[in-house]
């Protein structure tokens, strides 16, 4: 058996204490935000990358924040949905009819798809739907799964289910 070198043994404890400090320092700049930018960041995570959350979070100021968001891109893409997907959205579930724009900034980016979300596609998360507002897909544990039925651009539903195991061959011993 090979053995790792002393020094490896302090290399995992400060990586592990760096991405525990990483995950505090996170949810404290999150808590020093007010309530409106709250809602603003909330309305906007899950389609930032997760560079964009530190730079988005690292600025001084509500203003510098919502300036950041028009710079990227996010601020124009959600003014540009209807009023109902705006609702909706702020409204933290999702509703048949909603576009499928508005569907990801709800729930984020799907984990795959299937067809063209502007004729007819599925979209599917990892999850369960009432959690996926609030998390995103969720890749660490195993369990649910939503299938979003999408036609000309527009959600006409979904479906949680729990994937069944695949089927294993029997061997029949004589």
């Amino acid at each position: 058996m090979r053995r790792l070198p002393p020094f490896s043994h302090c290399l995992r404890l400060v990586l592990g204490v760096s991405l525990l400090l990483a995950g505090c320092t996170y949810d404290a700049a999150v808590r020093q935000l007010s309530r409106p930018e709250r809602a603003e960041f909330f309305t906007y995570r899950k389609l930032m990358t997760s560079s964009q959350v530190r730079t988005y979070l690292a600025q001084a100021s509500m203003t510098e924040r919502t300036a950041y968001l028009s710079e990227i891109g996010l601020a124009q893409r959600f003014q540009a949905l209807e009023p109902g997907d705006r609702e909706t959205i702020r409204a933290g579930f999702p509703k048949p009819g909603m576009s499928a724009e508005a569907l990801r900034f709800l729930w984020g980016e799907p984990y795959d798809t299937a067809g063209e979300a502007e004729r007819y596609a599925h979209w599917f998360y990892l999850g369960s739907s009432m959690a996926l507002a609030e998390a995103g897909n969720d890749y660490q544990t195993p369990g649910n799964r939503v299938d979003v039925y999408i036609v000309e651009g527009k959600v006409v539903g979904w479906v949680d289910y729990t994937p069944s195991a695949p089927t294993r061959k029997r061997r029949h011993i004589l």
